[in-house]
């Protein structure tokens, strides 16, 4: 599966670097790229929940919301 995930509040590359991580620790996730510019994850899963993946980018200080 696929979503796409506006993320807000990211100002650098470590950001970034912080984001995909907390993606890619929730369980199902296989692979997160995220983007500073605009401001977008797209995520590839099997399993995991757009809720979880949501709260795991909040639980890192950032907004997310399901762009589909």
């Amino acid at each position: 599966m696929h979503t796409t995930l506006k993320i807000e509040g990211m100002t650098c590359e470590n950001c970034v670097k912080h984001a995909r991580a907390a993606l890619e620790a929730v369980p199902g996730v296989s692979v997160a790229e995220v983007s500073l510019s605009p401001g977008l994850a797209e995520v590839t899963h099997e399993g995991a929940s757009v809720e979880a993946m949501i709260e795991a980018i909040e639980e890192e200080g950032y907004e997310a919301k399901s762009v589909e």
